[in-house]
């Protein structure tokens, strides 16, 4: 998502350094550290992470100490990290102006089961002074920004959407047919297609009763859940689906990127999305980008566009609210190809990487240092 986001800076004129640790996640990432790393304009600066917990990097500690003052704007996208810490007492130091991207760990249902209490401490200690340092608060989405105001009270901020590459969606009408082809019982069929993955946060056990429903109404309908998650908890969700007696009209389709996940949004009818909590809705963007019309929870980031642009169904996260939902466009061909064309308008207009570009120029020129002003005059 940030290397998306750098690129289209860089289309727009902005020099953007990107700085971080080789932590991705997992493991390490396989790059260069403590140099630059040229990638489509971007510079990119890796430095070894010395601690799970954190994210400890005395590297990129020692780094920022000694650049910063080089630049004229700092944009931190993370909360709850070590990387933020030093970067927001150097950019203070060095009279740098910075925003933050909380990256919904503000939201109320991460806050409240997700290390709940250590993430009290930390907040008191450390992120409401990061917080309160920072020249603009950068949230994705009203949802975002109403739910953090519940934690944290901040002077300034900006609601400005996550940039989602759709350059290989140019390829979407290539693709259509490759998917249903690689799983034959899929011949035929409706798709409704679940894309992310495979987490108690995602609603699932909202889901799957709720295509149970589904299919009473709609016997030809198959659910792709295209996502991994932890061995324990998706034997549970396969357990469920053999109560339920669905198991075989759902397709465990594990993780899929690239082509191949193009491949399958060109083959959907529709998507699904009942989170209990999304930060923003990064596969909801991809799905309707792809003319897929998409059913989501009030409590995805971008409910209130999607709403808006009549590109879908918003429904509380309720199992009975969710089928009725699925089970009105699987019915409704012609409604399912009005909201999908909606979708596809809305994505490039909102959410591509060169709208959210011109949109986070505009913010940095606000409270940028002059440099930077006049660069983008």
């Amino acid at each position: 998502m940030i290397k998306t986001l750098a690129r289209a800076l860089v289309s727009a004129g902005v020099e953007t350094h990107v700085a971080a640790t080789d932590d991705n996640g997992h493991g390490r990432l396989n790059v260069p550290l403590g140099q630059p790393v040229v990638e489509d304009g971007v510079t990119y600066w890796y430095f070894p992470r010395q601690g799970r917990f954190y994210t400890f990097s005395w590297p990129l500690t020692r780094w920022l100490a000694q650049h910063l003052q080089e630049y004229d704007l700092i944009h931190i996208h993370a909360l709850f990290s070590y990387a933020a810490i030093p970067a927001a007492y150097w950019a203070s130091r060095c009279g740098v102006p910075y925003v933050v991207r909380p990256l919904g760990v503000l939201k109320r249902w991460g806050m409240q089961n997700r290390r709940r209490w250590l993430k009290k401490i930390s907040l008191r200690l450390i992120e409401s002074r990061i917080l309160a340092g920072a020249a603009l608060v950068h949230y994705t989405s009203e949802e975002e920004r109403q739910e953090a105001a519940e934690s944290v009270t901040v002077a300034r901020s900006v609601i400005i959407p996550n940039a989602v590459d759709l350059s290989t969606n140019s390829v979407i009408i290539e693709k259509r047919g490759l998917f249903r082809a690689r799983y034959p019982q899929l011949i035929g069929r409706t798709l409704i297609v679940f894309l992310s993955r495979l987490d108690p946060i995602k609603g699932l056990d909202l889901l799957l009763p709720a295509f149970a429903k589904v299919r009473e109404r709609h016997p030809r309908a198959t659910l792709v859940m295209a996502g991994t998650g932890e061995r324990a908890f998706v034997a549970r969700l396969q357990r469920e689906a053999s109560r339920l007696g669905i198991e075989l009209d759902i397709v465990w389709a594990d993780f899929v990127s690239g082509e191949e996940k193009w491949a399958l949004l060109a083959d959907a009818d529709l998507f699904v999305l009942p989170s209990y909590s999304e930060n923003f809705g990064v596969a909801a963007v991809e799905a309707m980008a792809s003319g897929v019309p998409v059913v989501v929870s009030d409590q995805v980031g971008i409910h209130r566009e999607i709403a808006e642009a009549n590109a879908g169904l918003v429904v509380r996260c309720e199992a009975g609210a969710l089928a009725n939902a699925v089970i009105r466009l699987v019915g409704d061909a012609e409604l399912r190809s009005r909201m999908g064309a909606n979708g596809r308008h809305l994505s490039r207009a909102q959410f591509s990487p060169e709208a959210v570009a011109a949109r986070l120029i505009q913010a940095y020129t606000s409270i940028a240092k002059p440099a930077l002003s006049e660069a983008a005059a």
